[in-house]
């Protein structure tokens, strides 16, 4: 199964975003791949620093593992550059899939 959703991006942060991400934690990757998260790209719009994520999934969402001490502690480390809701979880809208092409 593929899902969307969107979390937003603090103003002047998409350097230091993707820098954090190109240096992504292993215990963090191997977490997602355990889980059933593959596929899993983010995408930024850069006119309103809005974000972009589609994963595939065998099994649980990558915003299902909150529960985890590497989530959290991945939430707290990027807490200073994204919006966040009072757990440092990034505040994220599920999107809606409406056409698909192979």
């Amino acid at each position: 199964m593929k899902i969307a959703f969107k979390m937003k991006l603090k103003s002047g942060f998409a350097d230091e975003y993707k820098k954090r991400h190109d240096e992504i934690w292993p215990e963090l990757s191997a977490l997602l791949k355990e889980n059933g998260v593959s596929d899993y790209s983010i995408f930024l719009d850069e006119e309103t620093n809005t974000l972009f994520a589609v994963q595939q999934q065998n099994g649980n969402s990558s915003q299902d593992l909150g529960s985890t001490a590497i989530v959290q502690k991945w939430w707290a480390y990027m807490a200073d550059i994204m919006e966040t809701n009072p757990d440092h979880s990034p505040i994220s809208q599920p999107l809606t899939m409406v056409f698909h092409l192979d």
